[in-house]
């Protein structure tokens, strides 16, 4: 890897590590560097979600004052994250690439367009505090179930998907929420991450030039993202998702 590849690689990290903080979706920035560096997709895939472990729990302990009193759902929703992550990234270690990624623009799609309908299904919905349960229920376990599956098989926009479910199932302000993404989103890579460790092959240079830029981005984008109205904040996820869905959908019918 020579100097501009490595530069490049560690500017990849830094920004993924602050959109991933923010709403999601940092594997959009690194990932077709990896490619562009002459990485095979699956060993890009999988170094990548080594390199972005440490951006995640960066940007979760930037959000820490957000998650104070959500013990329980940290707990819960973290062990479910964990069985999500862990079976995704053993799908990706056993099942063909096509198979998983015929549905990938769709579950991305799906989710961009929750986020732009939180606030009127809110209403519909009439939600009140009393309804909601600590972890949100068994509807956003099993969601925060799938959401990890996809998320360790290849994770693009996974927070996205997951900050969707949460708001939606939960009744809280979305900035605590976003906190409890980051969480979520920490342990499907880590579960993942450390499952590629073991068994498969990583591409360890770029999976440390991306730790560090992830680890310093996370840091950054808790700081930018607590100053952000919850409707700047959505409106940036719903921006973020599009984008990745239409990015994914070019990259599958180009395949």
């Amino acid at each position: 890897m020579n100097a501009l590849t490595a530069t490049l690689v560690l500017g990849s990290g830094i920004a993924a590590g602050l959109i991933n903080t923010i709403v999601g979706s940092g594997t959009l920035v690194t990932f077709p560097v990896l490619l562009a560096a002459g990485y095979p997709a699956v060993l890009a895939n999988m170094s990548n979600t080594v390199g972005l472990v440490a951006g995640n729990f960066s940007g979760a302990f930037g959000y820490r004052r957000e998650l104070r009193g959500q013990r329980r759902r940290v707990l819960v929703l973290g062990t479910v994250a964990l069985l999500g992550g862990s079976g995704g990234a053993l799908a990706l270690l056993v099942l063909p690439e096509a198979t998983f990624d015929a549905v990938v623009p769709l579950l991305v799609l799906a989710a961009s367009l929750l986020v732009v309908a939180q606030p009127w299904l809110k209403k519909r919905l009439a939600r009140r505090s009393r309804d909601s349960t600590a972890s949100g229920g068994p509807l956003l376990c099993a969601g925060i179930f799938v959401a990890g599956g996809y998320g360790g098989y290849f994770g693009a926009a996974a927070g996205v998907i997951v900050l969707a479910l949460l708001g939606l199932l939960l009744n809280d302000d979305l900035q605590r929420l976003n906190g409890i993404k980051n969480i979520c989103i920490g342990v499907i890579n880590a579960a993942a991450a450390a499952i590629f460790v073991v068994v498969a092959e990583i591409a360890w240079w770029p999976a440390l030039l991306l730790a560090v830029g992830s680890l310093v981005g996370g840091q950054i984008g808790a700081r930018v993202g607590r100053r952000m109205p919850p409707a700047l904040l959505r409106a940036c996820v719903a921006v973020i998702g599009f984008t990745a869905a239409a990015v994914l959908l070019v990259r599958r019918y180009r395949s």
